[in-house]
């Protein structure tokens, strides 16, 4: 039965934008699964998943960037550590980081793995970031807000 309804919620969670465990545990109820929210948080633990940025300052239930959430907190680490500023001119959006901490920040945005990044250069203090459309450059600077 846990091995059925752990499958069951990450068919949930790539389905739908679940927020919290309690709407999580209420579909599996609605779906005759019988869940405590222990139960809920038991599962995330053991799945491993964790909360990503969704949208609209919302967060969601999702399977882990690289399955490793310990190394994706550090990489929002040094992005908080390290960030300034950005700015968009169409679809390259500019981002200011702390003098020398430019890599740093081009490595950590890089490894959350946003599909809407087609690639990012760094300097010193700066890093150019290409994204494929505007609208999708937008959406990345609502993605990086959320992460810090």
């Amino acid at each position: 039965m846990k091995r059925e309804r752990q499958s069951r919620i990450l068919e949930i969670i790539e389905s739908q934008d679940i927020e919290t465990q309690d709407q999580l545990a209420d579909i599996l109820r609605s779906e005759g699964y019988s869940v405590t929210q222990a139960t809920i948080s038991r599962d995330i633990n053991e799945l491993q998943l964790g909360k990503l940025p969704c949208g609209n300052g919302k967060r969601k239930i999702a399977i882990q960037p690289a399955g490793d959430m310990h190394l994706t907190n550090k990489y929002i680490r040094v992005l908080r550590d390290g960030f300034l500023s950005m700015d968009s001119a169409q679809n390259i959006l500019v981002v200011k980081t702390v003098s020398g901490m430019a890599m740093a920040v081009a490595a950590s945005l890089d490894a959350l793995h946003m599909k809407e990044v087609v690639g990012s250069i760094a300097g010193d203090d700066t890093i150019m970031m290409a994204i494929r459309t505007t609208q999708e450059t937008a959406r990345v600077m609502d993605k990086i807000r959320e992460y810090l």
